[in-house]
């Protein structure tokens, strides 16, 4: 019998990104912005519980990523959509990166997060947080 993860956050990418994106595409400048925000949409997805952040993505949705909390050495917010959305970057302990795009809520999910990461390397918030 596993044990029950708490989800604290499960779904896509906010829909302000998309539609954003949508509008620049009239232009063709912007027009790669636009298929990425598409794709992104419609096969990205975040779950970000009580002991992992899962994302699933790639083509179609095939690809999955999950990463525990004692692996973050460094987590990084940029407001996006005029703050309504925003993306998280964290950092592994191998130096590595994970980009999460488009959140809702990343302000909250941030705070979750380093609370978490915090918890689980008894380091402070503040050598967490970028």
């Amino acid at each position: 019998m596993g044990i029950r993860e708490e989800a604290i956050y499960e779904g896509g990418p906010h829909i302000g990104d998309l539609i954003i994106n949508i509008v620049l595409g009239f232009t063709i400048i912007c027009l790669p912005l636009t298929v990425g925000a598409i794709v992104r949409a419609l096969w990205l997805r975040y779950r970000i519980t009580d002991r992992r952040i899962s994302v699933t993505g790639g083509w179609q949705g095939r690809d999955r990523t999950d990463v525990i909390y004692s692996e973050i050495v460094k987590i990084v917010k940029v407001p996006r959509g005029l703050g309504a959305w925003g993306d998280i970057v964290i950092t592994l302990r191998g130096g590595s990166r994970l980009e999460l795009r488009s959140l809702p809520r990343f302000r909250e999910i941030y705070d979750y997060i380093a609370e978490k990461v915090a918890d689980k390397t008894k380091r402070p918030l503040d050598a967490i947080k970028g």
